[in-house]
């Protein structure tokens, strides 16, 4: 047997089966020990310093350099308590992943004797140097300069990798001309535009809302595999995904992995994770096995949409360093494996008022469901007119693997609400004015909150196939892929959402100028809403044909790939309402597309590269030796005497083994003719388009021979481990 696929074997059945000893501490004796929280910061700072501090995060003011002075000292005082010795600014950098420098304390006086300094200059802004991050031409490549600073509305925390401590600062990252680097402060405009548009509407049924919250609770799906298997499949290391991999006979047919019982390597790697989570507050309550075979998922609590994709993105970092300690590995990837499914984030948003609102909740008497029905109605309109942006806020080359593969929403963006509140609609839309007027005199007794139910999750189903549902008290956006940064799609919905009640607003506070009352002003643009936006929604299958067919008619985008998806960052429509939400200007909208399309075109090129090397350097010397074998074979048996046809099957075989080989490597040369005609495109737009429409097809014309090979070729013969290895081998 290869080498690399022997000794992965080998190292896998000799892990040790019997987990360690573990202290079962209940979990609100540690959470949140390494986050520098709200209760922590008044204990360290003056009660003049708090009150200050206080006011200036609930009216939305920057904080001064003394105040900042006096911050920055508790946090030394409370992160050296702790055997920190280091400090970062951790940020979000468009490159997909998280970003730090480290910083020690430790400082010279004047005098040379050695001390640990930390002032607020260190807090709110520190420069790395940003020349090797993403700037869609923002700068040039020598322009290195680029600032990261201080976001006091996400707490601090600590770090402790291999013993070692890291004080963390949560922080956005711009340019050095001010422009945004990083996803989370357009994310940060975002919420603030939601928060402004939001409160402005929700004071029509409740004078006292001062703030509108977004809020997020995201799904996390996974794979786990052993790390021996990861590290005999290049494919996995470099790219995320097994380029080549017949299934195995059984994948996910009978759907027992489904919910079932964990197996114990993997309950105790979660286990680990969420105790590192549940420290630094990441609020984890929900694990189980997904569908797929050595699939899983996990979920926290709800939290304000900036502080949940933090600890997203701080729950992917963790993940896979807790998992390397178990002898595990993550894997992210929206597609991993061909044929079974894939993994998503799905992204649970709704909005929250300060006085305790759930403003997608459906409430009990008439005036509250008027209020949860303008929400729930100005959300699907804002969809329906900007569903090209959501979808461009999901787009990724890895993604492209998993929508529409009968296992995720399609690329065709609609929203479920369900057979209740479509009724529910219907009433709405179909009541003429005069009808209306008297029913609003009458204390508006529609008798629309009898249509939606106290259980409103039990009698809503949750359609898997929606890319957009309603499920009970909030929108479900389904379509994200599992390796995003949440902060996109969240920073497009907060602003589509944001615009169009702007929008309601100023058109029902012009109907009450001119005399008519406010629910009757408000039920009539809620119709028109209806009227305009009904569309997308959409109660049946997502999957199917048919639905694709109707959403062609309705006039609904069908954008599958991500070239094209990202074009709807650079329209008028969208350059319009990125500069008049004030969330990107046109520098920053300009710079993203660039920048998602080079992602793409390295994504692609790196898949290209791992095809091309591993079918010319493993599969196919392996193959050829194994068709050696039966040639000898056939040698042997014509040279003993043996009759005409009594090698007829190994001479198939044979021919079988050079046909698939030969194919392979005609595949092979034709992507290289393709990749070379991309590379010489004249914009990143073409590049992408061409590496779409040309070369990444052509992976899976290769791929298939390469499958095929593995089935025909001898077990033992076969460098690369199988799916049936790295997906069962618990």
């Amino acid at each position: 047997m290869p080498t690399n696929r022997s000794t992965a074997l080998s190292l896998f059945l000799s892990r040790p089966k019997t987990p360690k000893e573990r202290d079962n501490a209940k979990i609100s004796s540690y959470y949140g020990e390494n986050v520098f929280t709200d209760n922590k910061l008044r204990s360290y700072l003056s009660n003049d310093a708090y009150k200050a501090y206080s006011h200036t995060i609930n009216n939305g003011q920057k904080i001064s350099r003394e105040l900042a002075d006096q911050i920055a000292a508790a946090l030394k005082a409370w992160a050296m308590e702790q055997g920190t010795t280091h400090y970062s600014h951790w940020f979000q950098p468009l490159t997909g992943s998280t970003a730090e420098k480290h910083d020690s304390f430790f400082t010279l006086s004047g005098s040379g004797s050695a001390l640990e300094k930390f002032d607020g200059d260190a807090l709110v802004q520190q420069e790395p140097d940003a020349s090797s991050f993403p700037s869609g031409g923002l700068r040039a490549t020598f322009e290195a300069r680029g600032y990261t600073a201080w976001d006091p509305m996400s707490p601090a925390f600590i770090m402790d990798i291999a013993g070692s401590k890291t004080l963390c600062i949560p922080t956005v990252f711009i340019s050095y001309t001010g422009e945004a680097l990083d996803h989370k402060a357009p994310l940060l405009r975002s919420v603030e535009a939601l928060d402004k548009a939001a409160t402005g509407v929700a004071r029509y049924f409740d004078r006292f809302v001062n703030k509108v919250t977004a809020t997020l609770g995201w799904e996390q799906e996974y794979f786990v595999i052993d790390k021996a298997m990861y590290y005999a499949r290049p494919d996995l290391m470099s790219s995320g995904r097994t380029v080549f991999g017949r299934g195995p006979a059984k994948g996910q047919q009978l759907e027992d992995h489904y919910f079932g019982a964990i197996p114990e390597r993997v309950y105790a790697f979660m286990v680990d994770l969420e105790r590192e989570c549940h420290k630094l507050g990441i609020p984890l309550r929900t694990r189980h096995n997904e569908v797929a075979p050595s699939q899983f998922e996990c979920a926290p609590m709800f939290e304000v949409a900036n502080i949940a994709v933090d600890h997203n993105q701080l729950l992917m970092d963790l993940m896979d360093r807790v998992a390397r300690r178990h002898n595990l590995i993550v894997l992210l990837h929206e597609k991993p494996f061909a044929g079974i499914n894939g993994s998503g984030k799905h992204n649970n948003w709704s909005m929250s008022t300060d006085t305790g609102t759930n403003l997608l909740g459906p409430g009990k008497t008439p005036r509250n469901n008027l209020q949860f029905l303008t929400f729930f109605i100005n959300t699907i309109k804002a969809v329906h007119d900007h569903a090209d942006l959501l979808r461009a806020s999901i787009a990724a080359e890895s993604n492209d693997y998993r929508l529409g593969a009968n296992e995720a929403p399609p690329a065709i963006i609609s929203v479920f609400i369900g057979d209740y509140l479509t009724k529910v609609l219907d009433a709405i839309e179909m009541r003429v004015d005069n009808d209306l007027k008297e029913e609003e005199e009458n204390e508006l007794k529609l008798d629309i909150h009898k249509m939606i139910p106290d259980v409103m999750m039990d009698n809503t189903d949750r359609n898997r196939t929606s890319p957009f549902a309603f499920t009970g008290n909030k929108f479900e956006f389904r379509a994200v892929g599992s390796t995003a940064n949440c902060a996109d799609p969240m920073m497009i919905l907060n602003m589509i959402v944001a615009n169009q009640l702007n929008d309601f607003k100023e058109k029902v506070d012009k109907h009450i100028a001119d005399g008519e009352k406010k629910d009757s002003a408000i039920l009539k643009e809620l119709r028109e809403c209806i009227k305009s936006s009904k569309n997308i929604l959409f109660e049946g299958d997502n999957y199917s044909e048919a639905w694709a067919k109707e959403a062609a008619k309705r006039g609904l985008p069908n954008i599958k790939t991500t070239p094209t998806a990202l074009d709807a960052f650079t329209t008028p429509k969208a350059t319009k309402i990125f500069k008049d939400m004030k969330i990107l200007n046109d520098k920053e909208q300009e710079a993203r597309h660039e920048i998602y399309l080079e992602k793409y075109i390295k994504k692609v090129e790196i898949e290209s590269s791992l095809i091309e090397e591993l079918a010319l350097n493993q599969i196919l010397p392996a193959c050829i030796r194994y068709q050696t074998e039966v040639l000898l074979n056939i040698k042997a048996s014509k040279d003993a005497g043996l009759s005409k046809g009594a090698c007829a099957t190994q001479e198939l075989l044979a021919e079988s083994i050079s046909a698939h080989i030969n194919a392979t490597y005609e595949g092979i040369e034709k992507m290289r003719v393709q990749r070379e005609k991309a590379e010489h495109q004249n914009s990143s737009r073409s590049k992408a388009i061409y590496f779409c429409d040309h070369v990444k097809p052509i992976f899976l014309e290769i791929r298939d021979h390469v499958d095929s090979l593995e089935l025909i070729v001898e077990d033992s013969y076969w460098p690369l481990p199988k799916y049936r290895e790295i997906l069962f081998n618990r």
